[in-house]
């Protein structure tokens, strides 16, 4: 019996049911060898030699494997097929201590995709493991080198990545560019006009045959000499445009893409969305989840034409569409698909739920869409003249919904009443308004992932993790409407780095790493040179700076007096914000928190503390970020609620009353059951 070993036990088991007796398959549950977690575990004298560990929780797991492998009649390795993928292989190769183990891959987990990948085995690809290693080893030196300095001018328990470091760096040059804008103040002139009892608008567009700019009417006198202009103006149909457009469907997704449809369409965080579609792939439903690649097989573009001309019929169908990825796509690699695309997501509502049955939709109705034909639209684009000055408006109308049938997209529709060229229109109103540019817009999960990919910034297995390290960390903070903004301590790295280290933050070189790793996975250059160059003068710059960087002194004096021991407290900033700490320490350990606005000002909500009657309601943060309400006289007053307090008392047992996300007013005390509706005042029994 062949012994088969994945990394995941729902892949093993999915492997398993289509292989039958034939064969074992067992998992390592990710990961069996990594270098070790309290040292840099890379000599750097030694050709950057890493020094790989069996973590404990993976020992159990390699001696079971070694009874496993040496009773099998051969072993092959069938991790996922990317770099890391590859690298797991060659890891288990080494603790195991394999001798000849076959090598098989493939990009979806389908029986015939298992069976032909059995029918060719290969070998471990040493190019794609030394790329790993390379960016493995190049994240440690980075982590463990640049973290301790940042602690030493900072404050402790900070740390710096290879990657996160430019993603942070994105974010807050981004609000920086927010900081500095100056709106600029333009008006807009619309006419209503109507025909027939239908009435349709139109923005003045031209004066004297010239266009108007979006910034051309500048102020409220500007506009209004306009509108004294077109008193008694006859508006009349200049020239009306009829044409037939098209609206394409969007390629098959990528890694990045869907990472970015889900967050728009579902709000699904980057870390949320792979760790779905990991299960999805799994258990046999999609292709794998980590790639670039547009690729997709003849076997699924022949099954989706099926699938497209039985269900809406032929004229949906646009035969076999072929898509171009980026130039540094991995085109061995296929699109994410479903696995059959005959298993529509109704078929399987049964076998999934909630986000997994979401994201298989999406991706689904994505692939089936890129095969149709495009939608048809009737446009309509007509100029309208009012004396000297010109008037214009647009519309559409759908007449085939194409790929819309299957993958439903935003559009407007404004259909006119009959019009002829050289009509005369009836004015209801013309009407000036006032705006503003706006300025640049936030990054959130989706906007920020295209960033990076635009920028070439990580691949796409690392757009998730980067994400989520850069919130753990509390660099970046998340606005209410989930859009990032870097926190104080975020600003305060970034400007540490970029000042210190250009290069380790520096875009334009960080996407260069990218494609040298990319090129010792083409076997172009070896892991060691890569590692050697980037090492050697970041080391030498690195000692400089530890002698040149005075410390960031971060507090700040306040009124405060501790009250243990009555000494003057300031405020720290620490990895999860500002705190107040007494200046008493370390005799004297006595913390609090606090929570503070867009202005750097302590959050406090103006009222009474209900327990001890004289200290102010403050806004709190707990640790991991959420937000508490506690008294001002903390520890001395322990009164805290996670709902906030309002200036109300309970007409039934006095205690003040709080107000939760949901809209609705309670009593602050656990044995009281008051409550009513905030928006109607009414009790709710």
């Amino acid at each position: 019996m062949d012994l088969i070993i994945v990394e995941s036990p729902t892949k093993a088991k999915t492997i398993q049911k289509f292989l039958g007796n034939d064969y074992k398959v067992m998992s390592s549950f990710g990961h069996v060898r990594d270098l070790p977690k309290r040292e840099l575990g890379v000599d750097v004298d030694k050709n950057f030699e890493p020094k790989y560990v069996v973590p404990v929780k993976a020992k159990k797991v390699i001696a079971q494997l070694k009874k496993d492998a040496k009773a099998a009649d051969q072993v092959i390795l069938a991790t996922d097929q990317d770099r890391e993928g590859e690298s797991i292989s060659w890891h288990l190769m080494e603790a195991l201590k394999l001798k000849d183990p076959k090598r098989i891959v493939f990009h979806e987990i389908t029986k015939t995709a298992i069976d032909e990948a059995l029918l060719h085995p290969g070998k471990i690809d040493m190019n794609l493991v030394n790329a790993q290693q390379a960016r493995r080893v190049l994240d440690r030196i980075v982590g463990y080198k640049l973290s301790p300095f940042l602690w030493k001018k900072i404050n402790k328990g900070l740390s710096a990545g290879r990657v996160q470091s430019v993603a942070v760096r994105l974010v807050v040059e981004k609000e920086r560019e927010i900081q500095k804008f100056v709106p600029t103040e333009y008006w807009q002139v619309e006419a209503l006009l109507k025909k027939d009892a239908v009435e349709f608008s139109a923005f003045l567009i031209k004066k004297d045959g010239n266009a108007i700019e979006k910034l051309g009417i500048k102020n409220k006198e500007h506009a209004d000499a306009i509108l004294k202009d077109l008193e008694n103006a006859t508006y009349q149909i200049e020239k009306i445009e009829k044409k037939e457009t098209k609206k394409n469907p969007l390629a098959p997704f990528t890694t990045s893409t869907l990472q970015q449809s889900a967050w728009q369409k579902f709000h699904f965080p980057a870390k949320m969305t792979m760790s779905v579609a990991q299960k999805l792939y799994e258990q046999g439903y999609i292709t794998y989840h980590r790639t670039d690649s547009l690729n997709l097989s003849q076997t699924s573009l022949i099954a989706a034409k099926e699938f497209i001309t039985k269900s809406f019929g032929p004229k949906y169908s646009t035969g076999f569409k072929i898509y171009k990825a980026g130039k540094n796509a991995q085109e061995a690699h296929e699109a994410i698909r479903p696995t059959d695309a005959h298993k529509n997501p109704e078929s399987l509502k049964s076998d999934l739920e909630g986000a997994q049955l979401k994201l298989y939709t999406l991706i689904w109705q994505r692939f089936i869409a890129s095969q149709m034909v495009p939608a048809i639209f009737d446009a309509t684009s007509i100029e309208i003249t009012a004396g000297n000055y010109s008037f214009g408006t647009n519309g559409q109308m759908l007449s085939f919904d194409g790929f819309l049938k299957v993958y439903p997209m935003k559009f407007s529709e404004n259909e006119f009443p009959p019009l002829q060229e050289k009509e005369i229109l009836e004015l209801v109103s013309v009407t000036p308004s006032q705006h503003f540019t706006e300025p640049p817009a936030r990054y959130n999960e989706a906007t920020l992932i295209k960033a990076l990919e635009k920028h070439g910034i990580g691949r796409p297995s690392t757009y998730a993790p980067t994400l989520s390290t850069i919130q753990a960390r509390n660099y970046i903070t998340k606005d209410d409407q989930k859009r990032f903004i870097p926190s104080e301590m975020g600003f305060l790295v970034n400007d540490m780095l970029v000042a210190n280290f250009p290069q380790v933050v520096d875009i334009e070189f960080t996407a260069t790493m990218e494609k040298e790793l990319d090129e010792i996975a083409e076997g172009k250059d070896t892991w060691q040179k890569t590692c050697r160059d980037f090492y050697e003068p970041f080391a030498k710059n690195l000692k400089e700076k530890y002698d040149q960087v005075l410390k960031e002194n971060t507090d700040i004096k306040t009124d405060k007096i501790c009250p243990k021991c009555q000494k003057p407290m300031i405020e720290k900033l620490g990895r999860f914000g500002r705190f107040y700490a007494c200046t008493g320490f370390p005799d004297c350990k006595h913390t609090e928190s606090i929570q503070k606005d867009a202005s750097g000002q302590a959050v406090t909500i103006n009222i009474t503390c209900p327990k001890c009657k004289t200290g102010q309601i403050t806004v709190k943060k707990t640790k991991k970020g959420k937000i508490f309400y506690g008294c001002g006289n903390y520890p001395t007053c322990d009164f805290a609620a996670w709902d906030e307090p309002i200036n109300e008392f309970c007409p039934t047992c006095n205690s003040i009353l709080v107000q939760t996300k949901k809209e609705l007013i309670k009593c602050s005390s656990k044995t009281c059951d008051y409550k009513k509706d905030a928006a109607s005042d009414s009790k709710i029994n």
